[in-house]
């Protein structure tokens, strides 16, 4: 029943993920042309036997689930069997995180989620990548920044926020070098 919980646990996770994905460009072109309506939700029936396995202990109450959720966690149960068990345990170990996360904290991250997926896909994939580097640092350069961040006012943070924001390629790169000279790298 264990197991049973946790594979419940991740493919939640997972259909969470795929809420966080990019969207397709395709998708988004048709979503422009089409007049909204709601989304229609999955029947039990129309589940993969695997899926309804996965997804058993929702069987009673399915179909009182809204649309949305259904579709998530369908989409969710659908990628838990493409993942091989590396990422079964990564996604499960990331839904465990999830839920010992303080409620305000959950609260946070889902607005800041809304916030990220409300920007162009140009500026998504910006911050994707800026993550990327960030997380390829060595983690006392990480912690260095951190504390960097932290020890910052709020009117320090967004005036280095908006300065970023607007400066060119060219002025970028000046700033990251001036901030390496100033750490003495």
């Amino acid at each position: 029943m264990r197991t049973r919980t946790v594979m419940i646990a991740a493919v939640l996770a997972c259909g969470w993920l795929l809420l966080a994905a990019p969207p397709s460009h395709a998708a988004e072109g048709a979503a422009a042309q089409a007049p909204a309506k709601p989304a229609a939700g999955v029947p039990w029936s129309q589940l993969s036997p695997q899926q309804q396995q996965v997804l058993q202990p929702y069987r009673e109450r399915w179909s009182k689930l809204p649309p949305e959720r259904q579709q998530a966690i369908a989409r969710g149960a659908q990628r838990w069997e493409t993942m091989t068990p590396e990422q079964q345990a990564q996604a499960q170990q990331r839904f465990q995180q999830w839920q010992g996360l303080p409620p305000a904290e959950r609260r946070q991250a889902r607005e800041r989620y809304q916030q990220f997926r409300k920007l162009p896909p140009e500026e998504q994939q910006r911050l994707r990548e800026a993550y990327r580097k960030y997380r390829s640092l060595p983690p006392e350069r990480r912690e260095e920044l951190r504390e960097r961040w932290q020890d910052m006012t709020p009117e320090q943070r967004e005036k280095m926020r908006e300065r970023w924001r607007n400066a060119s390629p060219e002025e970028r790169q000046k700033m990251r070098e001036s901030f390496k000279g100033a750490r003495g790298s």
